[in-house]
């Protein structure tokens, strides 16, 4: 296809959280780009490797001022994600967690970034040489489900396994997983505009906030 008829299918934006520029999680992506690329998606991998991101402060400045006061990677990223039909939030297992820079990262990217995000698809990818997948994937689909996004899935939990890239190359389930993931994500994105071009829209109504601990 060409980059005129990828763009008018759909835009997905990948973060690649792990410390690593060429390790396991990158081949990971590696796979699901190819599918997604295919599928007719225009596709930008951004890697966090090198990348000193601090925690949110909660200071609440992006409330008037629509970013994060932290002016780094969170604020391109942001710009990004506006533009895109879809994101991949992909990290390797830390003690049964996604990586502790990439979580500063998502916490302040879906927080401070104040636009709607219905109907932008999520997909998360996890990696890990043996255990603690499961528990990191859900960690990383609560940023959609908080924010009205579908999630993308395939046919297995979207995990590859592996200690290196060669190990993630001989993961021959991990890889079907990611070719099948980004078939799938990139229908869910050709179907939602369908959808909106013919019905519209979810309606939405204005936030509700509640505390759970009544105020004397």
């Amino acid at each position: 296809m060409t980059e005129n008829e990828c763009t008018k299918y759909g835009r997905v934006l990948v973060i690649s959280g792990s410390p690593h520029r060429n390790g396991t999680t990158m081949r990971a992506l590696e796979e699901l780009r190819g599918s997604l690329s295919e599928s007719g998606m225009e596709v930008e991998v951004v890697s966090i490797a090198g990348l000193d991101i601090p925690g949110c402060r909660g200071c609440f400045a992006c409330s008037k001022l629509g970013r994060c006061v932290i002016d780094d990677v969170v604020n391109e990223l942001a710009e990004k994600l506006r533009a895109a039909d879809g994101i991949v939030l992909a990290s390797p297992v830390y003690y049964a967690s996604p990586n502790g820079s990439f979580l500063s990262l998502c916490d302040r990217l879906f927080y401070s970034s104040r636009f709607d995000k219905s109907m932008k698809v999520g997909a998360s990818v996890v990696v890990a040489r043996r255990g603690g997948c499961t528990a990191s994937f859900d960690v990383l689909n609560k940023y959609f489900t908080i924010s009205g996004m579908p999630i993308a899935s395939s046919y297995y939990w979207n995990q590859v396994h592996g200690s290196d890239a060669e190990d993630a190359e001989r993961d021959l389930e991990g890889m079907h997983t990611m070719r099948m993931l980004g078939r799938n994500m990139a229908f869910l994105i050709k179907s939602i505009k369908l959808g909106a071009e013919k019905y519209g829209t979810p309606e939405k109504e204005k936030k509700v906030y509640t505390n759970f601990i009544k105020k004397a």
